[in-house]
């Protein structure tokens, strides 16, 4: 009889399903595709743009910079300022080469503010500078 309890204890253990192994795989499917998402970039206002008709749309990977109404200047969800400008332009064309300046202007935003983002963008070597519309 004892030698019962025993198998019957060994088989109770046995039928447990072990779920570390199937964890395991879901954990490293999360990462991979955490890792290999691409995310949206924003400016971090809104502006209204200019309409043009002779807009083309754009899909690469871009550096966006937004300028306000008030002619405030927005890269990555940050102020800055426009000294700065070219310091974050080369910041994240370090992280991305082969990134264009896309300049997101309200209607109301002065063109030496606009004028003064593609200069920053230029002095940094960046020629691709696209002027955002509603269009796009």
């Amino acid at each position: 009889m004892r030698r019962t309890a025993i198998n019957r204890a060994v088989q109770d253990e046995s039928a447990e399903i072990d779920l570390t192994p199937m964890l395991d795989v879901v954990f490293i499917m999360l990462i991979f595709f955490i890792v290999t998402a691409s995310f949206v970039k924003e400016t971090g206002i809104d502006v209204n743009r200019p309409e043009a008709e002779t807009a083309q749309r754009q899909d690469q990977v871009q550096i966006l910079v937004a300028v306000s109404a008030d002619n405030e200047i927005w890269i990555d969800r940050r102020r800055v300022d426009l000294r700065s400008v070219r310091a974050n332009i080369e910041r994240m064309r370090a992280e991305n080469p082969n990134s264009g300046v896309v300049v997101q202007a309200d209607n109301k935003a002065d063109t030496e503010m606009v004028a003064g983002i593609i200069d920053a963008a230029r002095a940094v070597g960046i020629y691709n500078v696209i002027l955002s519309t509603a269009g796009n």
